[in-house]
C-alpha cells in the first residue's frame, strides 16, 4: 500500500526555496513537490527543470487553482505573506509561510484567522524548531541540570551589504536584520524559555546605503523572573550563528543555533559534555511535521498563539529601535 503523501505547491522561485526548503521537503516521508509557480513562465520552468518538479505554472493564482496541491510554501518578500496565505487558505490549501511570517501582530492574527476559517493547517517556517536537540535541551534545563536559567544570550549576523539589490533592504517590505535574522535569537529564547517576553530595548545601526534598514541591532528582551535575552542581528558583519543559555550551575551552548547539526554542549565546572545528535535534515522534519499535522489531524508542533506572539515581540523589538525607547510588550 503506497501511503498519502502530501502534494506541495511552492509560491515563487525564491532561493531560499532551491537552497534548502524544497530539498528537505522532497527527503522528507510523507511530502512531494509537484508544482511551482512563478510570474515567469520561463523562470518557473528552469527552477522545476532543475529541482525535478513535473508542473509550473506562470501566475501564483493558477497554483492555487490546481486540485491536485494540498499545500503551498510560501518563501515571497515579507510584505506579501499575509496576502498570500489568506488567498492559499480561501483556495483549500495548507500554508507553511517563511519567517517572519507577516510584518506586524495584527497581520499575523489575520492570516491565522482566515487559515482557522478555511479549516486549513498553518505553519511558520523556522525549521530549527524541529530539531530534537532543542527537545532534549528544553528536558534537560527541567531536570535542573544548569540549575535556574539566568539569561540566554543568542546571535545571527552574516555580511550581505554588498548586494544593493536584495529585498532584504526594502524598508516597506519588511526588509532589514531583526526580520530577517533577529527573529531567531528571539525565537529561540521564546522556545527554551516557555514564556513570552514582557519588555524590549535595542540599538541599531540604520544605513541610508540599504534603505535606512536595521542592518545590525544589539538588544535586551526582558522575561519573567528578572531573566533576559541580550542577542545581536546582522546583515552587514561576520557571520555568526550560536546561542547560549546560562544558568545558576552550568551553562548549554550550541555553536551552531540555528544553521548547523544536532550537536551542543553542556559546560559545568570546567568541564565540557558534546552531546551529538542525528543530524537529520531539519527542512525534512519540518515538512514531516506539517504533514502529520495534514494527514493525521495531529495538532501543529507550535501553537497559532505561538505565531502570533511571536510577531509581536520581533515586530517590538524593531519598534523599540526605531523609536530608541524601553518598549512595554503587550
Amino acid at each position: 500500500m503506497i501511503e498519502k503523501k502530501v502534494r506541495w505547491g511552492i509560491i515563487s522561485t525564491a532561493n531560499i526555496g532551491k537552497r534548502s526548503v524544497i530539498p528537505g521537503i522532497q527527503e522528507s516521508k510523507r511530502n512531494e513537490v509537484v508544482a511551482v509557480a512563478s510570474r515567469s513562465l520561463e523562470n518557473a520552468q528552469k527552477f522545476a527543470e532543475e529541482l525535478g518538479i513535473p508542473k509550473i505554472y506562470g501566475s501564483y493564482e493558477d497554483l492555487l487553482n490546481d486540485n491536485e496541491i494540498d499545500a503551498v510554501y510560501i518563501p515571497l518578500p515579507n510584505h506579501l505573506h499575509k496576502v498570500w496565505a489568506i488567498r492559499a487558505a480561501e483556495a483549500g490549501k495548507h500554508v507553511l509561510c517563511e519567517k517572519p511570517i507577516a510584518l506586524d501582530e495584527a497581520e499575523a492574527r489575520e492570516i491565522v484567522e482566515a487559515c482557522e476559517k478555511a479549516g486549513v493547517v498553518l505553519a511558520e517556517a523556522f525549521m530549527y524548531r524541529h530539531q530534537q536537540r532543542y527537545e532534549d535541551i528544553k528536558q534537560k534545563i527541567k531536570n535542573g541540570e544548569i540549575g535556574e536559567v539566568r539569561g540566554l544570550h543568542g546571535v545571527f549576523t552574516f555580511n550581505n551589504a554588498s548586494d544593493y539589490s536584495n529585498i532584504r533592504y526594502t524598508k516597506e517590505w519588511g526588509g532589514g536584520s531583526i526580520y530577517d535574522v533577529g527573529c531567531y535569537p528571539i525565537s529561540a529564547a521564546r522556545l527554551i524559555l516557555g514564556e513570552e517576553p514582557t519588555a524590549v530595548t535595542t540599538h541599531a545601526f540604520f544605513s541610508p546605503e540599504h534603505g535606512d534598514v536595521d542592518m545590525m541591532a544589539s538588544g535586551l528582551m526582558e522575561f519573567p523572573n528578572g531573566v533576559a535575552l541580550t542577542f545581536d542581528c546582522a546583515m552587514w558583519a561576520e557571520f555568526r550563528n550560536k546561542l547560549e543559555i546560562l544558568g545558576s550551575d552550568g551553562r548549554i551552548v550550541l555553536q551552531n543555533a540555528f544553521l548547523g547539526d544536532e550537536t551542543y554542549e553542556i559546560i559545568k565546572g570546567g568541564k565540557t559534555e558534546v552531546v551529538k545528535g542525528k543530524n537529520i535534515n531539519p527542512y525534512a522534519l519540518q515538512a514531516d511535521s506539517f504533514a502529520e499535522s495534514v494527514l493525521d489531524g495531529k495538532p501543529t508542533k507550535f501553537s497559532y498563539d505561538d505565531i502570533i506572539n511571536n510577531m509581536r515581540a520581533v515586530k517590538g523589538t524593531l519598534d523599540a529601535a526605531e523609536k530608541k525607547e524601553r518598549l512595554i510588550l503587550k
